[in-house]
């Protein structure tokens, strides 16, 4: 399935408090069945929130259409042939749509072009499937600490050739 008039375009910093939103919105509501309430009340207010050096880096992505921002996604690079996949977050009443194939799609094409060779990336409990479509393969599950006390399970993923 595709969404009539989707356009993807590269983030800007004035994006920032629309990535807040859209990433407090679906976090919480994507991942409520693969986490318990404690981690979900300590770790989604950490995650949801947007880095503006991410939204300035020429590497991160939106899907956008006239309802507005529908999901985000991007990468950093790692190292000479490695970067690593960041934020990709899709509005929860418009997941399996295709919008964050395409973003990833957009993402691998742009770091390839820069001479990247593997994409890491840290994948939710719920997101994983969707990797593993997209050519990743699982390394095993990490504890990602977002602050003092607060830790978030997820999985360690790759994209190698």
């Amino acid at each position: 399935m595709t969404v009539a008039g989707l356009h993807l375009r590269l983030a800007r910093p004035a994006d920032l408090a629309a990535m807040d939103a859209l990433f407090a919105h679906s976090y919480a509501r994507l991942i409520r069945a693969d986490y318990p309430p404690s981690v979900l009340v300590t770790a989604v207010p950490l995650l949801a929130r947007a880095q503006p050096a991410l939204l300035a880096s020429g590497r991160y992505w939106l899907a956008e259409t006239e309802e507005g921002i529908l999901a985000a996604g991007g990468w950093s690079p790692r190292g000479a042939a490695d970067g690593e996949i960041r934020h990709l977050v899709t509005r929860a009443s418009h997941v399996r749509q295709g919008i964050a194939s395409a973003l990833l799609s957009r993402a691998i094409a742009q770091a390839a072009a820069e001479g990247v060779l593997r994409l890491h990336c840290l994948a939710t409990r719920t997101a994983v499937p969707f990797y593993e479509r997209m050519g990743f393969r699982r390394l095993g599950e990490v504890s990602v600490p977002l602050g003092p006390g607060v830790a978030f399970p997820s999985e360690r993923m790759l994209r190698a050739p």
